[in-house]
């Protein structure tokens, strides 16, 4: 199963596409200082080229987190809106999960450090080069739905881990 992960932002949103445990495509999608309807724009119309080129299974994202500003979580909130959009019409499916989860999946600490993550993620895709941070925070998610589907395939039928 071919998996994209999307860690959305307005001003950098991480791409991570991988198959199993194995890289197929990371990248910071460099967004600028420009209106904000010009930047969702481009995470809708950059994630369509990258979904066609690539061609994942399924989509998987962080949800939001609670923010102390209400104008960044109002931006963070239509960034993920504009990644799954691009998603969804692109026919993925899309799953959420918690940055607790994600964590929690790769590091076995809900509470990890950012740098915890983006250091198991290097390991468990056998990657030597560094990534950008919110390219590693988008594979991380992907692991997290790669290592949760694993599970929920052997769990019997009924029961699904989210």
């Amino acid at each position: 199963m071919r998996i994209l992960g999307l860690d959305p932002g307005s001003r950098v949103t991480g791409v991570g596409i991988i198959e199993g445990d194995r890289l197929i495509h990371a990248e910071d999608l460099k967004l600028g200082d420009g209106p904000l309807p010009e930047r969702l724009g481009m995470i809708f119309s950059r994630l369509q080229v990258i979904i066609a080129s690539h061609a994942p299974d399924v989509a998987a994202v962080e949800t939001v987190f609670m923010s102390r500003n209400a104008q960044s979580a109002i931006k963070l909130g239509q960034a993920r809106g504009a990644a799954i959009c691009a998603a969804v019409a692109a026919g993925l499916p899309v799953h959420e999960y918690a940055p607790r989860a994600i964590k929690q999946a790769l590091v076995g600490r809900g509470g990890a450090a950012k740098e915890q993550v983006q250091h198991m993620t290097r390991i468990l895709l056998k990657i030597d080069q560094r990534l950008g941070a919110d390219a590693s925070d988008a594979l991380a998610v992907a692991l997290c739905h790669h290592h949760t589907a694993q599970t929920n395939r052997r769990l019997p039928p009924g029961v699904v881990l989210r």
